[in-house]
């Protein structure tokens, strides 16, 4: 008879459930400015114990501390503010827009406002990001047309991808913006091709790769990994640990009891674990990682702590399987609120400037909406031509597609 029990599997639950408060002790938060800063080429396992810890800048009275904080002019920081503000409004007004049936579905990044932001200006113009559904703040960063971004929302006449995507799977190769795949994961491995291919060349640019917590545990995030670090590719390699990959706790993807920025010390690439909503952390490790890929010295691996505040989607219902408080109860606190406070203090900001630049923002994004329904939303079924689906395929068409246009009387 065995001395030994039975075996057992164990499946990872999250700390908090509907009807009961989360216990975020399970972050393992670092206090602010306490996180060493290495030198640009420092190896990758030597960045051990930053893959553990947490960097961060903003201490909870809004001041800037420690070797990570980074000088950025009054112009600088006030830009961020800006690119926060407006993805938030943009967000939001959108969402209302999908409720009254004019987009058939919205994805916010309510709360995961100061990544995108924070990286698109810590990076240079050229640079390529390979983005998830989450990533909009990266256009709204780079001033990309509000109405270009609503029509393909709306999907009307003027959609610049013609209806061939999914609402929120922008495409914007001017700005850096890669096409955004429901496919998840695929972009960790384009992203890492693509550096790659600019080296082979002999480029300047860089990659940029975004990943969510649940899509690590896609085969493609590992051959990722993989490939950047046997070649060297200069390419940033980011993970936005929301805590939920829709109704999936973090811990299910491997999250429970380590880091997903420790997988990347494993695989021999320079990793960071960074407070994903403080913007000067964001911005400075993000220009940390991109000096390195511009030195040859290699990829580095984020992973940017965070929360999702709303519901994964439009489709979403969060209140049935988790907290309905979370997002105020999460310690990093709320990504705009911190950097609000760091700005007064400052005393290039305030409460007054704040409400200025939100009713500005809300203008300028509703009269972008107003021009953008013009061209036709999903309410009046003004929606993209049935010609463009011959269009694009072939250089030139062949005789059964023309027949099929012409019966078609398009």
């Amino acid at each position: 008879m065995s001395q030994y029990g039975p075996l057992k599997l164990h499946v990872p639950e999250p700390t908090g459930r509907p009807g009961c408060k989360t216990d975020f002790s399970y972050l393992h938060v670092s206090p602010a400015g306490v996180v060493r800063r290495p030198p640009i080429d420092v190896s990758p396992a030597d960045t051990s114990d930053l893959a553990y810890s947490l960097v961060r800048v903003l201490d909870d009275d809004g001041q800037a501390v420690g070797p990570w904080a980074p000088d950025l002019s009054p112009d600088a920081l006030l830009a961020g503010m800006r690119a926060m503000l407006k993805t938030r409004i943009f967000d939001a007004r959108m969402l209302v827009a999908q409720r009254q049936k004019k987009i058939s579905f919205y994805m916010q990044s309510l709360g995961e406002e100061a990544i995108g932001s924070a990286h698109a200006l810590a990076l240079e113009h050229g640079d390529m990001c390979f983005p998830t559904y989450r990533q909009q703040s990266i256009l709204l960063t780079r001033n990309v047309s509000l109405v270009d971004m609503m029509c393909q929302l709306m999907s009307n006449q003027r959609d610049p991808l013609k209806g061939r995507q999914l609402p929120v799977m922008y495409s914007v190769r001017e700005a850096g913006f890669f096409s955004i795949s429901g496919n998840l994961a695929t972009q960790f491995i384009q992203a890492v091709g693509w550096a790659m291919a600019s080296a082979i060349k002999g480029d300047t640019r860089i990659a940029s790769a975004w990943i969510g917590d649940g899509a690590t545990a896609e085969s493609d995030f590992h051959t990722a990994l993989t490939f950047a670090h046997v070649y060297r590719a200069p390419v940033i390699l980011n993970v936005v640990n929301n805590q939920w990959a829709i109704s999936t706790f973090q811990a299910i993807a491997g999250g429970e009891g380590t880091t997903f920025a420790g997988r990347g010390v494993g695989c021999g690439i320079a990793s960071l674990r960074v407070d994903g909503n403080d913007f000067l952390a964001v911005y400075a490790a993000s220009r940390w990682a991109a000096e390195r890929a511009r030195r040859n010295l290699g990829p580095t691996l984020i992973e940017w702590v965070t929360y999702r505040a709303g519901p994964h989607s439009t489709s979403d219902d969060p209140s049935k399987y988790r907290p309905g408080d979370d997002w105020n109860a999460f310690p990093l606190g709320d990504p705009i609120a911190r950097f609000k406070q760091h700005l007064i203090r400052l005393g290039i900001w305030s409460d007054a400037a704040h409400e200025e630049l939100k009713a500005a923002l809300e203008a300028e994004v509703l009269a972008a909406q107003k021009e953008a329904e013009q061209y036709g939303t999903m309410a009046d079924e003004h929606t993209a031509s049935p010609a463009s689906i011959f269009e694009d395929v072939y250089k030139d068409m062949p005789e059964h597609l023309r027949r099929q246009r012409q019966q078609l009387g398009v």
